[in-house]
């Protein structure tokens, strides 16, 4: 078992490492808040759901289809194919999750956002990953999370058009940086190549959450064939 102070000094480069991508989830917190205000649904519940499902592209695809009453089925269906991608991201941070304990990884991956997960594997690639340090990195993020998408409940009648001030915007800004993280590892810009020309073709034909999980799996697919070309 590692010392208090290692504990300590992990934790505390992962609230270091968590306060740029918590501040910057802010604005597109508020927005899923205000977005969830137009379509009537309280400050606790949009807590809850943000708490419980804790993916915020499937929380606003699944507002975008909100009605009343709630279609249930299809919500879930729906939230189920835009988180998919957690599959290949939980089998990507496990590998490098050697020092949790089963209970640990139980706790962990629950908390596995995109920016979690890009945060965790940018750690590993220089350290080993630790507990003290991912969970630094994790219960900030979710608790601003959260909070926030309360907070932009109650701020919605105020901000009146979110989109007027731009947090519209944070969700790409977000993914951008995250994908820039990323520019140096081999075969960055073939995957981002197929990524995006899958997730676009499929959008364009067919509009909705498939064209998350084409792009998804079209990047995996040039990724691995780039890792064959390079096993580097």
């Amino acid at each position: 078992m590692s010392p208090p102070s290692d504990l300590r000094a992990e934790f505390r480069a992962g609230l270091l490492t968590a306060l740029a991508p918590t501040l910057g989830v802010i604005p597109f917190a508020l927005l899923l808040g205000a977005l969830a205000t137009d379509k009537g649904v309280s400050t606790a519940e949009t807590a809850l759901m943000s708490a419980w499902v804790f993916a915020g592209s499937a929380q606003f695809a699944a507002l975008d289809t909100w009605s009343h009453p709630a279609p249930w089925l299809a919500l879930g269906l729906l939230v189920l194919v835009v988180n998919l991608r957690h599959v290949f991201m939980s089998a990507s941070v496990l590998r490098r999750m050697e020092r949790f304990s089963l209970g640990q990884r139980l706790l962990a991956l629950p908390l596995l956002a995109d920016e979690i997960w890009a945060f965790s594997e940018a750690r590993a690639a220089r350290q080993p990953l630790t507990p003290a340090f991912f969970f630094g990195l994790a219960l900030p993020f979710y608790l601003t999370w959260i909070l926030s998408c309360a907070a932009g409940t109650l701020l919605g009648a105020l901000l009146r058009d979110p989109r007027a001030y731009g947090f519209d915007f944070a969700f790409i800004a977000i993914f951008v940086f995250l994908i820039l993280g990323f520019r140096k590892q081999g075969g960055f810009l073939a995957t981002l190549a197929a990524s995006a020309a899958a997730a676009t073709v499929i959008h364009v034909v067919w509009p909705g959450p498939a064209s998350i999980i084409a792009g998804t799996l079209a990047g995996i697919l040039a990724a691995a064939a780039a890792h064959r070309e390079d096993p580097r």
